[in-house]
């Protein structure tokens, strides 16, 4: 015992204090785009053409966070001058619209519903469904669970079964096998219950957006309370959200 007290004293607390204290991320980390709306229309239209996932509207400039993979390929095609990646990791939205910008962001815990902060605001138990995903987003969302993120001292938990729990943590684009086994989860969770779609891949398709062995959009099936974009969504975006949303 003396030993492992020593051992505490010596390594001292390695839990983050976010949110209480801002937190900086890596430099190549790419969080929120910082949009010039008054960018050359030609330069926005060679952005959309090379965007690998469409989420470029040619016309009004608009970025579709719900579609974008972060990859940078505009940044660098427009060297900045028509959109930069910011390191600002806060990207949940409540509305599907929202994530639709031209470089302005409606503020989530606005947009959070009420009843669930009254609900869940204390406690918070989710069942991941990986539906078909690569297992990058489930990644980063078990990190959570380490001391550094320590998921557990909001109140916020995971759980093994749906019975147990108060919503579905979604990940993965939704392939068509997956699909009786989401639903079947959704209602094994006892009402009133939370839908959260977490990564490009089960808000739209992500990568494999038009692929018919995919349903790639996860609200099309049941109705999604929360969405965390991102490809994969980093830790901070996901906890950022929740914590917005639920306290």
């Amino acid at each position: 015992m003396l030993k492992i007290i020593k051992n505490k004293l010596e390594q001292g607390c390695k839990t983050s204090a976010y949110p209480k204290q801002p937190i900086a991320l890596y430099e190549r980390f790419r969080g929120r785009p910082e949009i010039n709306r008054s960018c050359a229309g030609e330069l926005v239209r060679q952005c959309a053409e090379a965007c690998p996932q469409d989420a470029i509207d040619a016309v009004s400039g608009r970025i579709d966070l719900g579609r974008c993979t972060f990859c940078g390929l505009c940044e660098f095609l427009s060297k900045g001058e028509f959109v930069r990646f910011s390191q600002d990791f806060s990207l949940g939205a409540a509305r599907r619209e929202d994530l639709i910008t031209d470089g302005t962001y409606a503020d989530l815990a606005a947009h959070a519903k009420q009843h669930f902060k009254k609900l869940f605001g204390r406690s918070l138990q989710l069942r991941q469904v990986s539906a078909a995903g690569c297992n990058s987003c489930e990644a980063d969302t078990n990190v959570l669970n380490t001391p550094f993120f320590d998921l557990s001292r909001f109140g916020i938990d995971f759980v093994a079964s749906p019975r147990h729990a108060d919503g579905i943590h979604v990940t993965g684009p939704i392939s068509r096998n997956m699909k009786a086994a989401l639903l079947t989860t959704y209602e094994a969770v006892p009402s009133p219950k939370v839908v959260i779609a977490s990564g490009c891949c089960s808000i739209s398709g992500g990568p494999f957006h038009g692929s018919d062995e995919i349903i790639g959009d996860l609200n099309s099936l049941l109705p999604v309370d929360l969405y965390i974009p991102g490809c994969p969504p980093h830790p901070l975006t996901t906890l950022d959200a929740l914590l917005k949303f639920f306290k």
